[in-house]
């Protein structure tokens, strides 16, 4: 079952007096998707959702919900779900009154409010707390009636504002997974706003990496995390080491990177790579848990001596921080049973398969 509607945002531009707090914003989000907008406090995110809600109105620019535009609309009229991070449960309703309200107001009749309530407690499995009220549920189950209030009368959109932010690291982890499931199996297009990356990685099926107002990347997780376009998004998704090179050649989609005058590291890009970054100052992604210890230099395509400087141990591995010669650091997570390979002080090779680097632009040089 399928209920969302495709959403598109055009040139969205919001001012707070002169400050400009969302910038030419364009995104599209398919029906049935679940999108996270990720970024820093003060990226536009919020902004942005406020726009889609209707409880700011747009400087300039369109919201279109499946073709039409809304952007005059109040918050009532575009009959979209909302669900916030203090759930905003009523606290004299029981569950299945709280989760009744939107469709009491919509004049719906009570046999078919029954019917619908109860069919959303069963997917949200709180069938037993119906009588209850939300100061004898747990926060989890206070997220789940609030998610449940917020799609049982069939919104064309859901949005969610920082909706995990009030619980507990081992709670959120879980709701993670649950928001997802009933998203999913709802087919509820969804819009969601985080500054936590793991949250948006978990959820979502794009995110939209959000900087100074502006949209920086938007990509599917795996594509974000494995190729970001720059060097903001590198930074903000994860950790990643960014080491500066020039580009010697491209051929066959495949670069080779010159490091200094005694390295080169090959990196597998798109057979579609451009050969006019050949000569171009860029930095090279490396995440830290794409390198290895090294045998010898034929074990992996690029190798590096490096001189350890610490180590840190955080439960299932191992964090390295090394030092090349040019002065450069590097950062490398390898597995915990593998730490008596590693003394302080001394030098280790290091390697990687050139499939996991990527090229991002070097814009100190723009």
């Amino acid at each position: 079952m399928t209920l969302g509607n495709s959403l598109s945002v055009v040139n969205a531009t919001k001012y707070y007096k002169k400050f400009k707090a969302v910038d030419d914003v364009n995104l599209t989000v398919n029906q049935g998707e679940f999108l996270t907008i990720l970024g820093p406090s003060g990226s536009g995110k919020t902004s942005l959702l406020k726009l889609i809600a209707g409880f700011e109105q747009l400087s300039n620019g369109s919201i279109m919900l499946n073709h039409q535009d809304i952007s005059n609309k109040k918050p009532y009229e575009r009959q979209i779900g909302m669900l916030f991070q203090n759930y905003a449960l009523f606290p004299h309703m029981t569950v299945f009154d709280n989760i009744a309200y939107p469709l009491s107001l919509r004049k719906m009749a009570k046999e078919e409010v029954k019917q619908k309530v109860e069919s959303i407690l069963k997917l949200i499995h709180l069938e037993e707390y119906a009588q209850r009220y939300p100061e004898q549920l747990s926060g989890g189950q206070q997220q789940r009636v609030a998610l449940a209030r917020a799609i049982v009368f069939n919104p064309p959109l859901l949005l969610l504002d920082e909706p995990l932010g009030a619980l507990d690291k081992q709670l959120r982890k879980q709701m993670q997974l649950e928001i997802k499931q009933i998203q999913e199996h709802v087919g509820i297009t969804t819009v969601s706003v985080t500054h936590d990356q793991e949250e948006a990685l978990t959820m979502s099926d794009k995110i939209c990496v959000m900087n100074k107002g502006r949209i920086e990347q938007v990509d599917s997780p795996e594509m974000l995390y494995k190729q970001p376009k720059n060097r903001f998004v590198a930074e903000f998704i994860g950790e990643i080491n960014l080491i500066k090179g020039q580009v010697v050649s491209v051929i066959d989609g495949n670069a080779m990177v010159k490091v200094n005058e005694d390295m080169s590291v090959h990196i597998e890009m798109n057979k579609d790579a451009s050969k006019e970054m050949k000569n171009k100052s860029m930095l090279i992604g490396l995440r830290p848990e794409n390198i290895q210890i090294a045998r010898d230099q034929t074990q992996f395509h690029n190798t590096i001596r490096v001189r350890v400087l610490e180590t840190i141990y955080v439960g299932e591995a191992i964090n390295i921080k090394t030092k090349m010669d040019t002065g450069e650091e590097i950062m490398a997570k390898i597995p915990a049973h593998m730490s008596e390979m590693i003394v302080k002080g001394e030098e280790i090779l290091l390697g990687w398969n050139s499939k996991d680097a990527c090229l991002i632009p070097d814009e100190t040089t723009i």
